[in-house]
């Protein structure tokens, strides 16, 4: 228990790093999840939360100083509640939605703090100091990284000490818990439904229903259904590709036919 808790401490402590300051792709759920879920020993778990939760937090990206529910402390929670409180999936993710607004407060205080201490910085810049413009950077991702390491820790013992009063709230308290799991269940779709309305051009509404139709078709036949996904994104992606061919051709016939004419 102690190795679980200090294995989940260090990774917690690398994944708010990662939000940052390094790939910005470690912090991911459906890659820390299944990290979280092997320090706990439940990995398959750990790639089903991973994946549902990535559909809910991927329309979420900060923008400027506006920070989105953070989804390192919702991956972890999620995962605690579920492996440790042994509530269901849908559960689990419902309740690390309250968390992850509260990490969402942790990043913006941090952020707070550091804007007094920046000055430093640029003093180091103007003095031509690059060990003090270090100085600051890491001094960030300590704060950081430790706030959310000292969280995940709570969150480990809390969610293993509440799992009993849990599985009986669930039990006396039936139609809450269910509303829970509806909320959870919903929650990807409006995750992915934020990134549409960002992401989507109006001509792209027909690739949108063809991949939609593909899924409800593969899904429900017995021979694909478990490959429904991967069948999706290469067809997916045969469409790219033939789109970036067609453009590519398209762009060199229109800068050869730049000059005088051929006669044809």
């Amino acid at each position: 228990m102690i190795l679980q808790a200090l294995l989940l401490a260090v990774a917690t402590f690398i994944f708010a790093i990662d939000q940052f300051s390094l790939t910005e792709l470690l912090y991911r759920p459906i890659i820390a999840c299944p990290i979280i879920g092997l320090i706990l020993g439940d990995v398959n778990t750990g790639l089903v939360i991973g994946g549902t939760y990535e559909l809910m937090m991927v329309g979420n990206m900060p923008v400027g100083g506006a920070q989105p529910p953070n989804a390192v402390l919702g991956s972890i929670v999620a995962m605690i509640f579920a492996v440790k409180s042994g509530l269901p999936v849908d559960q689990a993710l419902g309740l690390a939605v309250v968390f992850s607004v509260f990490g969402q407060y942790v990043v913006t205080f941090t952020f707070t703090f550091m804007s007094y201490i920046m000055a430093k910085a640029d003093k180091a810049a103007e003095n031509a100091d690059p060990a003090g413009i270090t100085g600051v950077n890491v001094l960030s991702m300590c704060i950081l990284g430790g706030l959310f390491a000292v969280l995940a820790l709570v969150a480990y013992f809390g969610g293993d000490a509440a799992s009993e009063a849990l599985k009986s709230f669930s039990e006396n308290a039936s139609w809450f818990m269910g509303g829970l799991g509806a909320a959870g269940k919903m929650m990807r779709y409006v995750g992915f439904a934020v990134l549409l309305k960002i992401m989507l051009a109006n001509d792209m509404w027909g690739i949108y229903f063809a991949g939609f139709t593909a899924a409800a078709i593969l899904g429900n036949i017995k021979a694909t259904s478990g490959a429904t996904l991967i069948l999706v994104a290469f067809i997916g992606f045969a469409i790219a590709m033939y789109d970036y061919n067609t453009n590519v051709k398209i762009k060199q016939l229109t800068s050869n036919n730049g000059g005088a004419g051929d006669g044809i």
